[in-house]
């Protein structure tokens, strides 16, 4: 008796002593090629074209998401993080990996807010050049984080030309050229106020995502002149994660014929402005996402593959991708009865 009472009180403590983790779980799934809930409410389509010849798509090509339950305001107890261990669907990862120390969770909602923005315009930059047309782009800094090895050194409105003499065309290429430095100093070529300045900044190594990252400090967004207006309008969700599935629902809204062929295919990964897709996070709770959501087919970016191997729900195929080019000829396959087995796929290495 004294053994179960003692197993019911530290039940009860453990259930509200604070966690130094938080839950991934699948989030909500969303159609680039249909609608979405605006601000107030209003179904309005997610991408939306002016100033160009738009053709009827079929089937769906889903954009994946992750919800976070938690945060440093309120982790989850003990007994939900057990619950989660044993979800196969769920993801018990650290704190800090999520929220990192001294950043709000208003301050990481802004910064997920503005990689969404810029994601959707390197997708809209990377579709616009699979399909030919001409964009010009320009690196803007948007703010430099107080504190970071870029305060006081860069401002608001700074246009970053190249990076160790290298000329920029997205931000992502800067994101690039920074990582590729491991560490070491960069010289950066900005344009202030009509004069061009030589910025020399060392990174710093922080952890984001569950990711070592090189950072610098600062939020960008790259300015395009496009030829055409594509819109992309898609509220609470954040991140840079759905670039490439913007990409292909803009191709294909361009394009005569249907990518899809009818079928319900799903994916995740950035892109850039040249088509290169990249990693992201939560990959195994996006798999789940979309197997609920009823997709068949899973584009996933080759450098997640290590995390795809062994955790592929029933029902569901993951076609490894790494350049938007390479989504569109998988789509082809999917889209025209072929062999879909002989598309890349993650194998354990």
């Amino acid at each position: 008796m004294w053994a179960l009472v003692v197993a019911l009180v530290a039940l009860v403590v453990l259930t509200f002593l604070p966690t130094p983790y938080v839950i991934q779980r699948p989030g909500p799934v969303y159609d680039t090629l249909g609608t979405a809930a605006s601000g107030d409410g209003e179904q309005v389509p997610l991408i939306e074209i002016d100033g160009a010849e738009t053709f009827e798509t079929s089937g769906s090509l889903n954009l994946t998401t992750v919800q976070v339950v938690g945060n440093r305001e309120r982790t989850p107890s003990w007994f939900e993080l057990a619950l989660a261990w044993m979800d196969s669907s769920r993801a018990v990862v650290p704190l800090d990996s999520v929220f990192p120390e001294g950043v709000s969770t208003e301050e990481r909602d802004e910064r997920n807010a503005m990689l969404m923005v810029d994601s959707q315009h390197e997708a809209t930059a990377a579709a616009l050049h699979e399909l030919g047309f001409d964009t010009g782009a320009e690196v803007q800094v948007v703010s430099a984080v107080e504190g970071s090895p870029a305060d006081g050194l860069l401002e608001e409105g700074d246009v970053v030309e190249a990076i160790d003499g290298v000329e920029l065309t997205s931000a992502s290429e800067l994101r690039a050229a920074i990582q590729d430095a491991e560490g070491d100093a960069v010289d950066l070529t900005v344009l202030r106020d009509g004069e061009e300045q030589q910025v020399e900044i060392t990174p710093e190594r922080e952890e984001v995502s569950g990711v070592d990252t090189w950072l610098i400090g600062i939020t960008l967004t790259t300015e395009y002149d496009f030829p055409i207006d594509v819109t992309i309008q898609l509220d609470n969700v954040g991140g840079p994660s759905a670039g490439m599935m913007f990409a292909l629902g803009i191709v294909d809204e361009l394009t005569p014929g249907e990518l899809t062929g009818g079928n319900d295919i799903a994916g995740t990964g950035t892109i850039d402005a040249t088509g290169a897709v990249g990693p992201i996070g939560g990959i195994r709770q996006k798999l789940y996402g979309a197997r609920d959501a009823g997709a068949d087919y899973f584009l996933a970016p080759s450098s997640n593959c290590a995390e795809v191997v062994g955790h592929i729900p029933d029902g569901l195929q993951v076609i490894s991708t790494a350049t938007l080019e390479e989504s569109l000829d998988a789509l082809e396959v999917i889209a025209n009865g072929g062999d879909v087995e002989q598309l890349p796929a993650c194998a354990a290495s």
